[in-house]
């Protein structure tokens, strides 16, 4: 059995690797629900920060609803992978706890869900439509399927966490849902079409958690950049983060899952670029560097305009780290063009990206286009991408050691840097849930090794 040491491990590995979209396709990772001898409720969340911030949801709904020794595993669907590891976890929920309740939901759950109710595992099976209802967590719920329509108004949508942890890094969801349809994603039909967050919930929000012990805030959603466009007047993004800083001035510490550059609004590079409480670092939703893989992706940006935003952007934030995330592998894509993704690569100057081999997911418009390439190739091309990407990052890293940086300490003896990159301490002193000065002393395949100063 695992030792909870090597469970804690787990969680951080899928934690690092997952942001607004997913989870690395080829990283072998065991999921494991441990064993728990009291009626506490356990979440298990795969995939991206969104998940994230609604499983601390549903345990705020399972607790006020009465639930005892129950486990809630929180799917994903965004790759193939995913969706073996949320079934694999439903199994290792069981076998660990073969006593308890267990509740599947989620993406995967939602888009396939007469596969999760075929699982002797599980005792209750929530989609995406009712997994933030109150009444899907009663103890004596009628149905043990409940999986409806998306279709649902922003009042019905969005909770409001009554039950804080007091966590120094929080998550925030000011958006859901996906109104674009590229080709190699099924998120939209997960998740529905794009809802956003009022400005005012937002800001409650945020005051809340800063009375809660909060230094750091992460807004989250499915296609942040669209945040707005289902509101009354002109509401944007950039505008939203813009009055939020203005609003609640005690935040010092704001960071942005996962954008798409090319709709990044004027208000929101302004902000970006001028506001130094918006921390160094964006994760940008690049796919490819090859405009005609954009094409056959049904992308809304070119490379050129791409490359554009980073050079703008370093130029007013020389010190800010940009990451994204790449397919390599997708139909049609030849040697040329798989060596215009790394060219992009290098030109961008990208920090630790994420590269996911090309699986094809049904129903999606890429499952059916031809020139599919062996999964040998794609699973070759994506071992390059990655060593090209570690080369480019170990650069990145050289060029900072020795320098002392402010590293948010959440759990244990690692941390995160303003600009995002993973800390980990000569030893646990007792500091998490602190910032603290530390000293760059030694590179790591993810970060740095730090000492205290």
């Amino acid at each position: 059995m695992t030792s909870p040491r090597q469970y804690v491990a787990l969680f951080c590995i899928l934690f690092e690797y997952l942001f607004f979209y997913a989870m690395e396709l080829e990283k072998k990772t065991k999921t494991d629900v441990k064993r728990k001898e009291d009626s506490r409720i356990q979440v298990f969340t795969l995939g991206c920060r969104l998940n994230i911030h609604e499983s601390h949801v549903m345990e705020d709904l399972a607790i006020q609803g009465g639930l005892k020794n129950a486990i809630i595993v929180n799917t994903c669907a965004v790759t193939k992978e995913a969706e073996r590891q949320s079934h694999q976890a439903l199994r290792s929920a069981r076998a660990n706890n073969p006593d308890a309740y267990i509740i599947a939901t989620g993406c995967a759950v939602q888009l396939n869900p007469e596969s999760f109710a075929a699982m002797p595992e599980v005792n209750r099976v929530i989609g995406n439509d009712g997994k933030l209802k109150k009444e899907s967590f009663i103890q004596d719920f009628p149905y043990r399927v409940s999986v409806g329509p998306l279709e649902r108004t922003i009042q019905e949508d969005f909770p409001i966490l009554d039950h804080f942890k007091g966590k120094i890094r929080a998550f925030l969801q000011v958006q859901n849902g996906c109104d674009h349809r590229c080709a190699f994603c099924n998120i939209p039909k997960a998740r529905g079409r794009s809802r956003s967050v009022p400005l005012g919930i937002v800001v409650q929000q945020i005051r809340k958690l800063l009375c809660c012990e909060t230094q750091e805030i992460v807004l989250t959603g499915v296609d942040l950049t669209a945040y707005g466009k289902d509101l009354p007047g002109s509401m944007s993004l950039g505008r939203m983060v813009k009055r939020v800083l203005m609003q609640v001035p005690e935040l010092k510490r704001l960071r942005l899952s996962s954008l798409d550059s090319i709709e990044i609004d004027e208000p929101l590079f302004e902000v970006l670029a001028q506001d130094e409480r918006m921390l160094p670092h964006l994760h940008l939703s690049f796919q490819s560097g090859s405009s005609c893989i954009l094409k056959r992706m049904q992308r809304r940006h070119t490379p050129e305009q791409a490359l554009d935003f980073c050079h703008r952007i370093r130029q007013f934030r020389p010190e800010i780290n940009l990451t994204a995330d790449f397919i390599t592998g997708f139909p049609g894509e030849t040697e040329l063009m798989f060596e215009e993704t790394l060219s992009f690569m290098k030109e961008a100057k990208l920090g630790i990206c994420h590269i996911f081999p090309f699986s094809p997911r049904p129903g999606t418009l890429a499952s059916k286009l031809d020139g599919h390439l062996p999964k040998s190739e794609i699973k070759a091309r994506a071992k390059h991408l990655r060593q090209e990407n570690q080369r480019l990052f170990q650069e990145m890293l050289k060029k900072k050691l020795n320098t002392i940086q402010s590293v948010l300490i959440e759990e244990g003896a690692f941390g995160y840097t303003n600009d995002f990159i993973r800390v980990v301490l000569d030893s646990d002193l007792g500091l998490r849930q602190s910032i603290q000065q530390v000293r760059m002393v030694e590179c790591t395949e993810k970060g740095w090794k730090g000492v205290i100063c």
